[in-house]
């Protein structure tokens, strides 16, 4: 896998409470100069990003004066038909999990009527420590249901699981109908290990994705992530190593 490909694995993540619009816009403009898979950013500032990112492709696309020189300053590329179209991601019941499930489906339908596309949802943790699987199932069902055509990525926070509550977790997540097992928040004790992305690759079904996030501190982590079987890296880090900044933050 060459730096291209890994950096289209990458979910480019600004969710710090203290982080501004300014922030918000950077993290957009980076993406599209690294041609990410998505931004991920807090359902309060979907709508923002949204309509600053469909219309600075839309720009790119058209070749006006003012794409061709974003797209000159940003070095997007010799064309700006090659300008890949960024995914919206937000998170859901976030970081802690325990909202009610309604709750958890209608932050998701907002935040899909405000331009996301993708939806990371964290379950109940303490359910979990209870073995209440089936109550977990029904939640993240319930989310799915709302979420309908669009992607599901489930955060189980490997950080706080025993090895069999995380073997159960990935059952339960598999046969939910949702589309990724998500290791991390990135708020809890600590992020993705190379130990759980391969159990979580080794315990899901085929059809689920595993995504990474929290603790990826450098290219070789990054790439290492992939090769146990990642599909997807959550990350603020990856993309400042690029540009050849201290890899600081989620």
């Amino acid at each position: 896998m060459d730096l291209k490909s890994l950096l289209a694995c990458v979910d480019h993540t600004l969710l710090g409470i203290t982080a501004t619009e300014t922030e918000y816009k950077n993290l957009c403009e980076e993406a599209l100069t690294h041609c990410v898979a998505s931004v991920c950013v807090p359902p309060s500032r979907v709508k923002f990003c949204a309509e600053l990112l469909k219309k600075t492709t839309s720009s790119l696309s058209e070749g006006s004066a003012t794409g061709v020189a974003l797209a000159e300053q940003q070095g997007l590329g010799q064309s700006p038909i090659e300008i890949n179209e960024i995914a919206i991601c937000t998170v859901v019941g976030f970081p802690n999990g325990y909202s009610c499930s309604e709750v958890k489906a209608y932050e998701s339908k907002l935040a899909i009527k405000h331009g996301a596309t993708e939806i990371d949802m964290v379950i109940d943790i303490g359910k979990a420590k209870e073995k209440d699987f089936d109550s977990i199932l029904k939640d993240i069902q319930q989310v799915r249901e709302a979420t309908k055509g669009y992607i599901l990525k489930v955060i189980i926070e490997t950080a706080v699981l025993s090895y069999d509550e995380k073997v159960a977790l990935c059952k339960v997540v598999s046969d939910s109908g949702a589309d990724f097992i998500k290791t991390s928040t990135g708020f809890s004790s600590a992020g993705a290990t190379s130990d759980d992305v391969a159990l979580l690759r080794a315990e899901s079904a085929s059809h689920v994705k595993v995504k990474a996030a929290g603790g990826i501190t450098s290219l070789e982590d990054a790439f290492h992530f992939v090769e146990l079987g990642a599909d997807r890296l959550g990350t603020s880090r990856i993309v400042k190593i690029v540009q050849g900044m201290d890899g600081i933050g989620y």
